[in-house]
């Protein structure tokens, strides 16, 4: 009983405490890490609650740290807040179940959803949980095609501003979010339509940018020319990370090569 009583009293100690929340805070770090590098998979997406309890528990550990104590209002709001977090994600979990959106994208937004909506209790929570799933899809289509992504991003943030500023209930927001979304998924299927990939999709929306362009060249033009700028780009992407710089020299001369040889932009001409 004695050696239990010792033992304890060494775990107690400050010097152990210490040791203690450092290894914490570097296993966390190198978690954090690892997770980043990991981010996009789907095993990545089932701990990111668990992460970032882990990082904000650190974060605590480490002002403690710095400061030298943490007053007992400061532990109580960051437990909260954690708290808080978490069940907010579980009822927007819950929220999006209840609609029977299982794997839930921007393709469920539809008007049987903003009915659904309208019924529930907790619509600030289903705003939260719409924003969610537009914010994911926007992102994603950044890696592709930037104009469409900040189109998209700069309308969300319009929409965030007014609802902010109480110029329009949580109903209506998540209206215009549901609007959106049909939006983005319209844009989808235009790439469809024009027989265009992502990345060529990409490359006619930043090229119809010039209105000009599509007056004077015609859709048909501006698809081809996306067509042999994806094509020829294909081959002059690397991932030497020594030579990316020179590579994107490359790039931009091979883009205003093709560009100039279609005669783009025609009112330069």
């Amino acid at each position: 009983m004695k050696w239990q009583q010792a033992e304890a009293a060494k775990v107690e100690s400050p010097e152990v405490k210490k040791q203690a929340h450092r290894r914490y805070q570097d296993a966390v770090l190198e978690l954090s890490r690892a997770y980043a590098l990991a981010s996009a998979s789907d095993a990545a997406t089932e701990i990111r609650d668990e992460v970032c309890f882990f990082q904000a528990v650190r974060a605590a550990l480490v002002k403690t740290t710095a400061t030298g104590k943490m007053s007992d209002k400061a532990k109580s709001m960051a437990v909260e807040q954690l708290l808080n977090q978490a069940v907010a994600n579980a009822e927007i979990v819950d929220i999006l179940k209840a609609a029977g959106l299982q794997s839930p994208d921007i393709s469920v937004l539809s008007d049987q959803f903003l009915m659904d909506v309208q019924k529930m209790e907790k619509k600030n929570l289903a705003l939260e949980a719409v924003k969610k799933l537009l914010n994911g899809e926007i992102k994603s289509r950044s890696k592709t095609n930037v104009v469409q992504s900040k189109t998209f991003s700069r309308r969300l943030e319009e929409a965030v501003a007014r609802y902010h500023a109480n110029a329009i209930s949580t109903v209506e927001m998540i209206q215009e979010l549901i609007a959106l979304a049909k939006e983005i998924q319209t844009a989808t299927a235009r790439g469809d339509e024009l027989g265009l990939s992502p990345e060529e999709i990409a490359f006619y929306d930043a090229l119809a940018g010039n209105e000009t362009a599509v007056e004077v060249m015609g859709s048909e033009q501006l698809r081809v020319i996306a067509h042999e700028l994806v094509e020829n780009m294909r081959g002059s992407v690397t991932v030497d990370w020594q030579h990316k710089a020179s590579a994107r020299a490359r790039m931009r001369i091979l883009v205003k090569r093709i560009l100039k040889k279609f005669g783009y932009p025609p009112d330069l001409e």
